[in-house]
C-alpha cells in the first residue's frame, strides 16, 4: 500500500553554520563594539547573551535572517521570555523537532474528518499515512500543507 510519513525536522548543521555566522556578525557590527554579546548552540537550544534586552531583540532578527539565508523554518523556533538582570541579559530559544503527541492527535483528526479514505497512524514523533491510491495521498498532503499547525511538517518516505 501506498504511504508517506508525516516528520518535523531541522537540519542542524545548518543551523551551526547559521550560528556561527551570526556570532561572526556581532563581531563585525558597530552596534556591537565594545558589547560582550554570543550566540551558542547547545544540542536542541540556542542561548542568545549580551548586556541588554534590547542586544537581544538585535541578535534575534541576525539569528532570524541567517536561519532563513539557510532554509530553516522560523516556525521551529520557541523563544523563551528573555532573563536579565543588572549586568547581562539572556534568552534561550529551543528549536521545535518532531511531531508532538498533540499536534499529530489533531493532524489525525483533521485527516480523518476529511473523509479522505486513508489511515493515519502514531509513530513516535512521525505519523505515518497509508491508503490504497497516491491520488488519496496527494489530497492529504495538499490538506496538511493548507493549515498552519505550528511547526514546519515535511513528507518523507513517499512509497507505493
Amino acid at each position: 500500500m501506498p504511504s508517506f510519513d508525516v516528520v518535523s525536522e531541522i537540519d542542524l548543521q545548518e543551523v551551526r553554520n547559521a550560528v556561527d555566522q551570526s556570532n561572526r556578525e556581532i563581531g563585525t557590527r558597530f552596534d556591537f563594539k565594545g558589547v560582550n554579546a554570543s550566540f551558542e548552540l547547545r544540542d536542541d537550544l540556542i542561548l542568545l547573551t549580551g548586556e541588554q534586552e534590547f542586544h537581544l531583540q538585535q541578535m534575534m532578527d541576525i539569528l532570524r535572517q541567517k536561519l532563513v539565508k539557510r532554509g530553516i523554518d522560523l516556525a521551529s523556533l520557541d523563544p523563551a521570555d528573555p532573563v536579565t538582570n543588572l549586568s547581562s541579559a539572556r534568552q534561550e530559544v529551543k528549536l521545535k523537532q518532531g511531531v508532538d503527541s498533540d499536534t499529530a492527535k489533531t493532524l489525525v483528526k483533521a485527516i480523518k474528518a476529511s473523509k479522505i479514505k486513508v489511515q493515519a497512524q502514531i509513530q513516535g514523533d512521525q505519523l505515518r499515512v497509508t491508503g490504497k491510491k497516491r491520488d488519496d495521498l496527494q489530497e492529504i498532503i495538499a490538506l496538511l500543507r493548507g493549515s498552519d499547525w505550528g511547526l514546519p511538517l515535511q513528507f518523507n518516505n513517499f512509497r507505493d
